[in-house]
C-alpha cells in the first residue's frame, strides 16, 4: 500500500529532518535510511531475536569437555507450615 504524501524538509544546520505525519509514525527510536537513485527509502530497525542472532554465529573451534549428566537433587515444593515458618514458636 503506497501513501504518498507532501511533506515538510527542516534545515538544521548541514543536517536536513523530515516531519513524518503521526499516521505515519515509525515503531521504535531507530530507522535505516538509504538512497535509491533520487529517492530516499526509510525502514524501521527491527530488533534480532536471540534465535537469528545465535543462528548468524559461526560454530566455535573448541572441543568442549564432556559435562557429566548428574540427576537433580530432591526439592521440597511443599510451602512451610506455620511451625516451620515461626521456627516453632
Amino acid at each position: 500500500m503506497s501513501t504518498a504524501r507532501h511533506v515538510r524538509l527542516l534545515q538544521d544546520g548541514d543536517r536536513q529532518t523530515v516531519e513524518i505525519p503521526a499516521d505515519l509514525k515509525m515503531p521504535g527510536d531507530e530507522a535505516m535510511i538509504r538512497k535509491e537513485g533520487d529517492r530516499l527509502v526509510l525502514e524501521p530497525v527491527r530488533k534480532r531475536s536471540l534465535l537469528a542472532l545465535l543462528a548468524s554465529w559461526e560454530p566455535m573451534p573448541y572441543d568442549w569437555p564432556e559435562i557429566e549428566d548428574l540427576p537433580a537433587e530432591p526439592v521440597d515444593l511443599e510451602p512451610p507450615t506455620d511451625s516451620q515458618s515461626n521456627n516453632g514458636k
